[in-house]
Order: C-alpha cells, then structure tokens, then sequence
C-alpha cells in the first residue's frame, strides 16, 4: 500500500544560514542516547541554540516568530559529516516537512527522501531572495512544489532541482523502502522459498 503522495509541502519558513552544516551541529552526539527517536526535535540544533548553562543565544530558531515554520531553508553541502539518521530525524521531529538548499550531502538527503522530507536545490541568489523576503514577513506561506520542481512566495518564484529518482517516490507515495518491503512481503517470501539455500 503506498503512503501519503508527496506533491508539495506549504508552510511557514526558517533561515538558518551557513556553509557546510553538518550532522553533529544539527543533534550533537551526546543526544543520540536514545532507544527511540521520538524526543530528538527538543535537541535539534542545540549546542549553537544552547550557552552552556541552558539559556539560550541568538538563532533564528529562537525566535518566536519562526515558531512552527515547517521549511528550513540553508546554504552550501547542508548534512554533510557522518551519516547518522539522527539528524534529518531530529528535524522531523521539530516539524520540519522540507529543506531548501544550495547542495546537500548525500546520505543525509536520501535519509530525509525515507522521512518523506523532500530536499530541494535552489540557486544562491534565490536563496538569499527568500531569506530576505522570510525575514520581512515571518508568516507568509511558503510552497516547495515538488511535482513542478519550484518554490513559490507571496507573488513571486523560482526552480529547484530534486533527484528525480525521490521526486518520483515522492510523487508516486513510495518514498519508504520499509513500505516497500512490506508490501511486497509475500512476494519476497514466495521468493524465498524457491531458493535452495534458504533452507539450507
């Protein structure tokens, strides 16, 4: 049975500016202690949210008129450094539905394609087109349009580029192998019993 059809995500958005953002910065290791990752969205991004001592410091993530926003929108090789799926999780859980970048490391944008998040490319100028427009007014509706492969606010737009191998899972509600696994459990275990070395 497929999932939910990824055709667009809308919403409010989030800059959260930088080059080369890794894993470790978005959830520091020392969260990662966990048997599930339902609590990680409290952690996300915490040690430059975070002074030691608990309060918190300037960041956009902050700020309570970004409250809510589901679209984070970064800069250049977003996810990079280790390939842990605590990191687009940590963002899920935060209610993150969409991230729109200049580029992307690659483990951490498909362990967000099996998330259902979808992980858009845009250019640098647009980027810093809808940062600005972001900024000025927190509550407009920002819309990544995975189907079209373009982002849309207040009147204006831009392309974007995705894999197309996750547009399509996303477009097609297939975006999840574990699904995919499921579905097909009688068919792999029919399978599996032509094997001779199954039962061996």
């Amino acid at each position: 049975m497929a999932l939910e059809q990824i055709t667009s995500v809308k919403g409010r958005a989030v800059p959260v500016p930088g080059s080369d953002i890794d894993t470790d910065r978005i959830i520091p290791a020392r969260f990662m202690k966990c048997v599930t990752f339902d609590g990680l969205g409290e952690y996300l991004f915490y040690d430059v949210r975070h002074h030691e001592d608990g309060t918190p410091k300037e960041h956009p993530l902050n700020e309570e008129r970004f409250a809510g926003a589901r679209i984070l929108i970064s800069g250049i090789n977003f996810g990079c450094g280790s390939s842990r799926e605590h990191a687009p999780q940590a963002l899920y859980r935060a209610g993150f539905r969409a991230v729109i970048a200049q580029s992307f490391a690659e483990i951490f944008f498909g362990n967000c394609a099996t998330l259902g998040v979808p992980c858009v490319i845009a250019r640098p100028d647009d980027i810093s087109r809808l940062s600005a427009a972001v900024n000025d007014t927190p509550d407009m509706e920002v819309v990544v349009d995975v189907e079209n492969e373009e982002v849309r606010f207040s009147d204006e737009a831009f392309p974007v580029e995705i894999a197309s191998s996750a547009r399509d899972a996303f477009l097609s509600g297939r975006w999840d192998p574990i699904g995919e696994l499921n579905d097909n459990a009688p068919d792999i275990e029919a399978t599996a019993s032509r094997l001779a070395y199954f039962g061996a």
